[in-house]
């Protein structure tokens, strides 16, 4: 394992995607990002990139910019180019198997569906890299799925959302700070 961390957020570059229930990993980055304080994302590869220090260590942040589905190709490159372990990582994804604004932190797992995992995955040749799974509800008919998920969240939980965002970002942090086991022990309730 390398000193340096990275948070990766998913979701899909453009302003018509901004604020929907996909881009919750964005979100969580974006946040991150503030919380660190003057650190500004340039465009490196694949992927909105920013660094930074966050309690004596190296932080990386990025928002791949390859849409959703195609996540993995900015994973990877961001993983070769700053030298990294899978166990570096923190992937920061939407879940519609959790409730609302639950968070699950694992080591390692299935894509449970996700297109962005699933290709994360098949680009590291594995499943085996950390993620934050960020519940955003399964409120949809059958065969509705990414027209939910593109959608912006509904306004009961746009109340809540900058509590639980914030949540997530402590939790990111914590990963990066702490370790992976002690993120999980404290934060997956």
């Amino acid at each position: 394992m390398s000193t340096k961390r990275f948070i990766i957020g998913l979701g899909n570059p453009g302003p018509e995607y901004a604020r929907t229930r996909h881009n919750i990993g964005f979100d969580v980055v974006d946040a991150v990002a503030a919380r660190l304080r003057d650190v500004s994302f340039s465009r490196k590869g694949q992927s909105d990139v920013a660094e930074a220090r966050w309690r004596g260590r190296h932080v990386g942040l990025a928002k791949p910019q390859t849409f959703m589905n195609r996540s993995g190709l900015a994973v990877e490159e961001i993983v070769r180019r700053h030298g990294l372990d899978k166990q570096d990582l923190l992937v920061v994804v939407d879940d519609i198997h959790l409730p609302f604004g639950r968070i699950r932190i694992r080591p390692s797992g299935g894509s449970g569906g996700h297109n962005g995992l699933e290709d994360i995955g098949d680009w590291l040749d594995g499943d085996d890299f950390p993620r934050l799974r960020f519940g955003i509800g399964a409120e949809f008919d059958q065969g509705r799925q990414s027209e939910y998920v593109l959608a912006p969240f509904d306004k009961e939980q746009q109340q809540e959302l900058e509590r639980l965002v914030a949540h997530a970002r402590d939790a990111a942090l914590a990963f990066v700070s702490d370790g992976l086991q002690t993120a999980m022990n404290r934060y997956n309730l």
